[in-house]
């Protein structure tokens, strides 16, 4: 059965013409607080959405109290050490399915991004908030610190200094400071957040979807790799993109001063 075609206890799944598939966290009474079922439910639609070539973009959401409030304690608070791994690895799975995502990833954020839900967001190529919205890493707080990804994106989108700030203070911080240091894109009203991250979907869906994944790895590469080594992954992206139809068909039109049609082919 299709991830389309299922019902999930903890997620909603939706598609909107022209190729978006909205991913919907829908444990609204635990603020979309982060379990296993989350994260397995999490994983096989991302994974889904990936391979779905009717999906052009995806919006991650949750809803207008939250986006997601972090790992659910009463389900992690007396883990051992082991079980602890086990669960991070669930975590690090469905990040990196959210940052590795063949499709670009939107996050639409109203309410609470705390902890691992600011860690998604981190890892979503378009990040649209609230400007009511609350943003925070306070796991300091619980004598832990970030794991899913926050001490390692964090500073590559902000600065070191200021993702030392807000990870060693556990300090929430208000949608115009995530702005300001870098961390999201935009901030619009908060009935305007799902408008918006559907407006800005539509926008992508008419570009090549093969030249948005090729420029997608190219760009995330550049965080891990010295600038030569990225140079070259940047080279082997753009030259793959001339054996696609879509590059025949958007230089053409150019020339021929009219609109390309792209196909992902």
């Amino acid at each position: 059965m299709s991830y389309r075609e299922k019902q999930y206890e903890t997620i909603l799944v939706r598609m909107e013409d022209p190729g978006i598939c909205i991913i919907q966290l829908n444990r609204p009474k635990a603020f979309n607080a982060v379990n296993v079922k989350v994260l397995d439910e999490a994983y096989e639609i991302l994974t889904g959405a990936n391979d779905d070539p009717e999906v052009k973009v995806i919006i991650l959401t949750g809803n207008e109290n939250a986006f997601a409030a972090g790992a659910d304690l009463k389900a992690v608070k007396d883990y051992n050490a082991f079980q602890a791994r086990d669960f991070l690895d669930k975590v690090h799975r469905t990040i990196f399915a959210i940052e590795d995502n063949h499709k670009p990833v939107i996050a639409a954020v109203n309410g609470l991004a705390l902890g691992g839900g600011l860690e998604m967001v981190l890892a979503s190529d378009i990040r649209i908030v609230a400007d009511n919205a609350t943003l925070g890493l306070p796991e300091i707080n619980l004598g832990i610190f970030p794991g899913a990804g926050g001490t390692q994106r964090f500073p590559r989108s902000a600065s070191i200094c200021i993702a030392k700030q807000y990870i060693y203070t556990g300090d929430f911080f208000d949608a115009a400071t995530a702005e300001k240091i870098g961390l999201v894109n935009m901030v619009v009203p908060a009935a305007e957040v799902m408008d918006t991250a559907i407006k800005f979907a539509k926008k992508l869906c008419k570009k090549s979807p093969l030249a948005i994944r090729e420029a997608k790895n190219a760009v995330n590469m550049s965080m891990n790799t010295d600038i030569k080594t990225g140079s070259r992954l940047e080279q082997l992206g753009w030259s793959i993109l001339f054996s696609s139809e879509d590059q025949k068909e958007g230089m053409s039109a150019f020339l021929e001063n009219r609109k390309a049609e792209f196909k992902g082919r």
